[in-house]
């Protein structure tokens, strides 16, 4: 993974942080660090890897630091998109060392959990890219008020995003075409409705299903729960003249079997909802 990976813009991270800081800080603050620790007293420490995987929401731990104490010194050694190994530091802190054992909670916390997904996301990339041509990209199914931090850490781990939200584009799901009436009734009426800049997508889970969006004209269909068999006769239906996208049973296994089917997008839930956190401490420098 590329370190380059452009930041979230600051007006979007920093509300999310500060949320984050005010519900740790409660309303008297860290009554711990301020009774134990001298206000004059200085701590250089590292943020470091204990785990290998990839790295994300390094700028949001960074705010966090700020935020408590503009006057501490940052250093970032590895930004979102890194590869790290147990060892390695992260990130370096000179200052007060009230400020920065205030702030440490909040910063590891979502450091930890969008590495979790950046790290989640790369391994299935890896073995998509083995197997095909497939794009791993996220979905909706996000941590309420965290989404454009995941969705920022699935780009870290080297996926892609999926719609931000529901305005975005029209996605035509199982209970849209139930209420609407069928696959057709419900192209027709998002068609008559959306813009010439909207794209349209539907889900279908037959054959059948596919061969009638198809038949109406759509910028990708979402294959739903489909064997690897029938993805790829959806995919050979379907010849190129809409996006294909996999979705449903996606796992480390599972992976690289759909990739090999030829659809353009394989989409999972699970690297935000479920990822598990990639461990990250916070230490003195040197130790």
């Amino acid at each position: 993974m590329s370190s380059s990976l452009p930041p979230l813009p600051r007006l979007m991270v920093e509300p999310i942080v500060r949320a984050a800081l005010l519900e740790d800080l409660g309303r008297a603050g860290d009554v711990t660090t301020d009774a134990c620790i001298p206000a004059s007293a200085r701590f250089d420490a590292v943020i470091g890897s204990r785990q290998h995987g990839v790295i994300a929401g390094i700028d949001a731990a960074v705010i966090a630091f700020a935020l408590i104490d503009p006057a501490l010194k940052v250093t970032v050694e590895r930004g979102d998109g890194a590869e790290v190994a147990p060892g390695d530091v992260v990130l370096r802190l000179e200052g007060s060392a009230r400020s920065i054992l205030t702030a440490e909670r909040a910063a590891l916390n979502i450091a930890c959990r969008m590495s979790g997904v950046a790290t989640a996301t790369a391994g299935l990339v890896a073995i998509a890219r083995q197997h095909g041509k497939a794009h791993i990209v996220c979905t909706r199914k996000t941590t309420p008020g965290l989404r454009a931090l995941e969705k920022h850490a699935v780009r870290a781990g080297g996926g892609s995003n999926h719609r931000f939200g529901l305005d975005d584009a029209v996605l035509i799901k199982d209970n849209h075409i139930a209420v609407a009436g069928g696959v057709v009734p419900a192209i027709r009426a998002a068609k008559a409705h959306a813009g010439h800049m909207v794209k349209i997508e539907v889900e279908v889970d037959t054959l059948a299903q596919l061969d009638a969006a198809m038949a109406e004209g759509v910028d990708a269909v979402l294959l739903d729960n489909m064997t690897p068999a029938m993805l790829a006769d959806a995919v050979a239906l379907v010849a190129g003249r809409a996006l294909t996208e996999a979705s449903g049973r996606v796992s480390r296994e599972t992976v690289g079997s759909i990739a090999a089917t030829g659809v353009d997008l394989i989409s999972v839930g699970w690297i935000t909802h479920s990822a598990p956190i990639l461990d990250l401490g916070l230490d003195a420098a040197g130790a």
